[in-house]
Formats: C-alpha cells, sequence, structure tokens
C-alpha cells in the first residue's frame, strides 16, 4: 500500500518559504495515503498562478493547464476515465476571477471531482495585485488607495449555486484539512474545500495570526449542522466567509456521470471507439 513518501517526487517546490500552499500539498498527500490510494489511481489537474505548480510536484498523474481552465479539463478527464480520482486545484484568482464560470457550470453539473482552492485573496505569482477576494480598502499594487471593489465570499457563491459538498480549511490547521481532503474526495459528486493559505510576500494583511483571530472552527460550534443549508447559508454570512470545517453536506445529489445514457463503468480510454466501415461508408453517401 502506498505511503505518503509515494506521492512525493523529485521536483522541489518554488514557493516562497512559508506559503501556506505547502500544507496544502502535504495534505492532500496524506489524505491520498490515509485512504489507500495508489500514484497511479490519482490525477491531480491544476491552473495557472503560483497554486497551480502543485500538480508538479505531487506523484500523480498530473496536468498544468490554462489560466482559469482547470475545472474543464479536470472534468474531461474524469469522463475518460471515471475510476480515476481526480482533484483539480489552483488560487483564488485562477479559480474565481477568470474561472468564476467554469466554478460555476461545475457545481450544477455535479461532476465526481474534488476542487481545492488556495486563497489567498491576492495575485502571487505576477507580484502582488488584488484578486476576486481581496476585501474592500485592500491595498496592493493595482489598489495603492485601497480596493474600491466588494470581495467575493466563495462559501457564499457555491451555496448560492446549490453545491453539494462545501468545506474550508487553513494551512495552519493540517489535520482539519487531511480530513477534509478525505471526506471531499469520498463524496459523490462535486466537492468545493477553499482553503486560506497565506501569501507571506505579497499579503500582509491576511496573514496567518489573521486568520487565527477572525476564523470560526465549525468543528468547535456545537449543534453545528453541514446538512442545513439554511443554517450553512446563514453562517457563512455571519463570519463573512471566515470559517473553517464542513460547512454543508447534501448526499442526495447524483453524480453527473452516472445520469449519462448508457454511460458505462468501462473508461472510455478502454473502451473500442473504431468505426464499423460499413457504417463509415453509409455517413459518406449521405453527405457525398
Amino acid at each position: 500500500m502506498a505511503t505518503v513518501k509515494d506521492f512525493r517526487n523529485d521536483v522541489r517546490p518554488n514557493w516562497c518559504p512559508g506559503c501556506g500552499d505547502f500544507a496544502v500539498q502535504a495534505s492532500i498527500q496524506r489524505a491520498l495515503a490515509a485512504m489507500g490510494k495508489e500514484p497511479h489511481e490519482v490525477a491531480v489537474i491544476s491552473g495557472i498562478g503560483c497554486s497551480g505548480r502543485i500538480s508538479g510536484y505531487i506523484n500523480t498523474y498530473g496536468f498544468h493547464g490554462v489560466h482559469g481552465r482547470a475545472l474543464p479539463a479536470a472534468q474531461g478527464v474524469k469522463l475518460a476515465n471515471r475510476n480515476l480520482t481526480v482533484i483539480a486545484a489552483g488560487g483564488d484568482g485562477d479559480g474565481f476571477g477568470i474561472g468564476l464560470n467554469h466554478f460555476m457550470h461545475a457545481v450544477r453539473r455535479n461532476m465526481d471531482i474534488t476542487y481545492i482552492v488556495m486563497d489567498n485573496q491576492i495575485y502571487g505569482l505576477t507580484k502582488g495585485q488584488h484578486s476576486p477576494t481581496s476585501a474592500k480598502g485592500f491595498t496592493a499594487k493595482t489598489t495603492p488607495e485601497g480596493n474600491i471593489e466588494n470581495a467575493l465570499v466563495p462559501s457564499q457563491i457555491a451555496l448560492a449555486a446549490g453545491i453539494g459538498f462545501l468545506a474550508q480549511g487553513f494551512s495552519s490547521d493540517v489535520n482539519q484539512l487531511v480530513s477534509l481532503i478525505q471526506q471531499a474526495i469520498e463524496y459523490r459528486g462535486f466537492a468545493l474545500i477553499n482553503v486560506f493559505s497565506p501569501c507571506v510576500t505579497y499579503n500582509k494583511i491576511n496573514t496567518y495570526d489573521f486568520f487565527r483571530e477572525h476564523i470560526t472552527n465549525l468543528d468547535q460550534v456545537e449543534g453545528y449542522d453541514p446538512t442545513d443549508r439554511a443554517q450553512a447559508m446563514k453562517t457563512v454570512i455571519e463570519t463573512n466567509g471566515l470559517c473553517t470545517g464542513l460547512i454543508y453536506r447534501d448526499d442526495s445529489r447524483v453524480p453527473y456521470e452516472d445520469q449519462i445514457p448508457g454511460f458505462q463503468q468501462t473508461p472510455i480510454y478502454q473502451a473500442d471507439l473504431r468505426l464499423d466501415p460499413a457504417v463509415f461508408d453509409t455517413f459518406v453517401k449521405e453527405f457525398a
């Protein structure tokens, strides 16, 4: 059985020392090993940005796509081989900026993949511009006098879109994050884990200390029911999205691929897709 070491490769991450993404990578590796997964059973698909590099740092199948398009690629991989555990990963700019439309459609489509977003409230790879999740008043290279836009709150957007599994983690709480990743992978449908993953180089506001002070850990809230959608929405509104743990889970939803007529368990890549010559000739005659 694979261990955490089996999910490591020889590629050294070039994230800044202290970046929260290190903990996310380690949490994914620990979760996969704890679940008994093997490297060849997993695919990590990522977009552009500091966080997008994660697909090259984990010893599984990997694909580093273009900006905002991790989810379409991940869904294609899942349809081609539904036996793979497919994890899409990226940052808040990648997923909730240029990729927001793909996120919304992935939620409503409900394909069985796990989406892990490393949310640092800034564009790190391009050296410190404000992002969709940057707070109003946030100062950055693009907003020297303060951001005049309201921040996008991923948990509120996800719940409003009808997501079936929603959780949030914090890079400083690896044990909780590992548990959330395991639950998300086990969930049959589209699962989002938004991770507060501080950028230690360009974001001096949303630091580790900031999150420790402002986060509400739902694991410690007595009576919280993650199956109650109304309570989940009320909670994320009251905390302005600054809560961690399992926020919402609906096990009644059926994954997209299970609803495709004639879609079999055999992966497409193993199927015989050769066209009968007689059928081909019929098609040619129709257009001759």
